[in-house]
């Protein structure tokens, strides 16, 4: 009886897979447009802040440096509109993330009609930011505005100037800010609730454990990566705000609601100092690029935990 050898052969490599460079035509429909009206305005608006640019001057613009940037360092306008939007991004964002996600939990439960109050919920977001200004500026009116006219009705004085007043304006703004933001917030928590297992819950619940408790061990670990960031997102798109606060005040009174967004508006289309508005952009970009590397190093580090 002949025993046949068998041997085991190594299968031979496969070859690396060619590039295929025909994919970049596929991306590019929709890289065409981010390069030229995202990328490119950025790359000029850089490039515009290390120089003189002005509108209506018949000289040539010139090289500059960083003299715009220094002469930011020692604006005391532009640092104390700095001031106002931190304490408008934090204002709105904060009271804006505790009431939506109150929201959602309520949307969350198995009520009637919930369809529909889930649809009213979001109405607020459905509406445009020129709207909702024009819409708020009603109701603060100090003449026949409906807070105003509620207000007087209920023997609690009337004929505040909201809107006017040194005292008022930066929170009558941010509640308005809150309003407008909260179905966007409420609508990303919502759907991070409909990924949070219900027979969790329900074992929580046999277990004894009460509302809070549940909420804290079950329902906040799990719906925790969507609150970091939409909370996240929502402070830099409020630092960002303008048309909702251009449209309420116009950054007054007194420069009380000047915005960094308003502030460089006025020096460019206002004052015409097309290259000073330059630079304040670059340190808004500055400001928001390091938010965002924050809450991306939160996203990686709380990956790696997990």
């Amino acid at each position: 009886m002949t025993t046949v050898a068998r041997t085991t052969a190594r299968p031979a490599a496969r070859p690396a897979p060619a590039r295929d460079h025909g994919a970049w035509f596929l991306v590019l429909p929709a890289l065409i447009p981010i390069l030229v009206l995202s990328v490119g305005p950025l790359l000029y608006g850089i490039l515009l802040a290390f120089t003189d640019a002005q509108s209506g001057r018949t000289a040539a613009t010139r090289w500059t440096g960083v003299l715009n940037f220094q002469d930011l360092l020692h604006d005391t306008l532009f640092w104390e509109s700095f001031r106002i939007g931190l304490l408008w991004a934090v204002g709105v964002t904060v009271p804006q993330f505790l009431l939506a996600l109150g929201l959602a939990l309520l949307l969350d439960q198995d009520l009637r009609l919930r369809r529909l109050a889930r649809a009213l919920a979001i109405v607020p977001w459905a509406m445009p930011e020129v709207v909702v200004g024009v819409m708020w500026r009603l109701v603060y009116n100090p003449d026949a505005g409906v807070l105003n006219e509620t207000l007087s009705d209920l023997g609690l004085g009337g004929g505040r100037d909201w809107l006017g007043t040194l005292a008022t304006a930066l929170p009558a703004v941010i509640v308005v800010g809150v309003w407008a933001g909260m179905p966007r917030t409420t609508v990303a928590l919502l759907a991070g609730l409909q990924n949070v297992p219900r027979e969790l819950r329900e074992a929580a619940a046999v277990d004894g454990a009460g509302a809070w408790r549940r909420f804290r061990a079950v329902t906040w670990p799990a719906i925790r990566p969507v609150a970091l960031a939409v909370t996240s997102l929502n402070l830099i798109w409020n630092f960002n705000a303008f048309a909702l606060v251009y449209v309420l005040t116009g950054g007054g009174p007194g420069g009380r609601t000047r915005l960094p967004m308003l502030f460089a508006y006025e020096e460019a289309f206002r004052y015409g100092q097309f290259g000073y508005a330059a630079a304040m952009g670059c340190v808004m970009v500055a400001v928001i690029s390091v938010l965002l590397a924050v809450f991306l190093a939160g996203r990686l580090r709380g990956g790696e935990d997990r």
